[in-house]
């Protein structure tokens, strides 16, 4: 064996200890979690349970859906709540190969997403949901029973959190932009009319047909993208290092 293949298959060992230290995580956070599936779903329907006319309910299509449904929410949330740690496991593996300058501009950024993907989900789950569903039901066409499968619920508030969680990163790729030398903050703010054009452009992919749902992403994302320009005077490309790793 020669000198460059120690190096790397110590590295390679090392990167398999912290995968198996995420998986585990995972693993262990979803055993706890299993019993509470189903609550764990009807705390994720409330906000269109809350919106949808008096008796009318949630349907199941598929014979294992109500098993099948819950338990797949419940691995998704072992997931999320695990993903502090699992940055972490990643950080620590990163980080003996950065620079110093490299660390301190790196770690806030992680820090910093990890959080805005939270807000995003939350902004979603306690703001646009509610009027979003209470929109739709109001809308209905009249002899149209609001009945919506869980199966479906559940991919669409998936994508919801996903595109609002994405939405909330702006401020972290308008650092990212500035840190790297591609642009600058003044160069970023002289664009802010393409900008906000490009957000409700997005919004429009990334949420139901409606202007009630693309608004609700579209005007966070232009507020985020001013967060991202103050914060982005903080982040200029580095000078060329002179310390080692």
């Amino acid at each position: 064996m020669t000198l460059h293949q120690q190096p790397l298959i110590s590295h390679l060992l090392e990167l398999r200890r912290r995968l198996l230290r995420s998986l585990a995580a995972v693993a262990a956070l979803f055993v706890v979690l299993i019993y509470f599936a189903n609550d764990i779903y009807h705390l994720l329907a409330l906000p269109l349970l809350r919106n949808m006319p008096s008796g009318a309910q949630m349907i199941a299509t598929d014979v294992t859906t109500p098993f099948m449904i819950p338990m797949k929410l419940t691995l998704y949330v072992a997931l999320f709540v695990a993903i502090p740690y699992v940055l972490y496991q990643i950080w620590a593996f990163v980080a003996p190969g950065l620079y110093q300058h490299e660390r301190k501009m790196v770690l806030p950024l992680v820090v910093a997403s990890t959080g805005l993907y939270y807000l995003g989900m939350l902004f979603a789950y306690f703001v646009v949901f509610p009027m979003v569903f209470s929109f739709f039901a109001q809308t209905a066409p009249e002899g149209v029973t609001m009945a919506t499968d869980i199966a479906s619920y559940l991919s669409f508030i998936m994508g919801m959190f996903f595109a609002f969680g994405l939405a909330f990163e702006v401020p972290v790729a308008v650092c990212l932009l500035c840190w790297s030398g591609a642009t600058t903050p003044q160069a970023l703010a002289e664009k802010r009319p393409y900008f906000i054009v490009g957000a409700f452009v997005v919004a429009m992919f990334l949420t139901p047909p409606d202007v009630l749902s693309q608004t609700l992403l579209a005007v966070p994302i232009c507020l985020l993208f001013e967060l991202g320009l103050i914060m982005g005077r903080f982040y200029r490309k580095p000078a060329p290092p002179e310390d080692t790793p």
